[in-house]
């Protein structure tokens, strides 16, 4: 899908994520699909705050990891300022994921008690080597 002129920051058009199910002792084959999200669009302008809200098991935790690419789309377009980052490889993936953070609810799943806030904020930036040091990464948060 080309570039498009629309002004959003994040769009989502028509996001599909499906997981095979599987049947068979020695050759496994799929039987069938599990639609965890299945045509789901939106867009979030620059400056805005978004919230997916919605009951236990809809695909709320599908769909984020599916726009982080935590998990590849089974079909749609994830179109970050204007480009599409459905199909992305490797080192392209690692630039975007650079520019996005999931953060989830569940406190006991998004922090490591083990580690302080600092050492918790600087490990981003030392993984995707945004900084070289902690020294630098410790100047940078300041």
């Amino acid at each position: 899908m080309p570039e498009t002129g629309s002004t959003a920051l994040l769009e989502v058009k028509d996001l599909r994520k499906y997981f095979p199910i599987k049947s068979g002792f020695l050759i496994q084959r799929t039987v069938a699909q599990l639609k965890a999200v299945d045509g789901v669009s939106f867009a979030i302008d620059k400056g805005r705050t978004f919230g997916i809200v919605g009951e236990s098991g809809c695909g709320k935790t599908t769909i984020g990891r599916t726009i982080i690419r935590l998990l590849n789309p089974t079909g749609g377009h994830i179109l970050l300022e204007g480009q599409d980052i459905a199909t992305l490889k490797e080192r392209p993936l690692k630039d975007y994921r650079k520019k996005m953070q999931i953060v989830f609810q569940d406190p006991t799943s998004s922090l490591n008690p083990r580690m302080t806030v600092g050492q918790t904020l600087s490990e981003p930036l030392l993984f995707h080597e945004m900084v070289h040091s902690k020294k630098e990464a410790e100047e940078r948060m300041s």
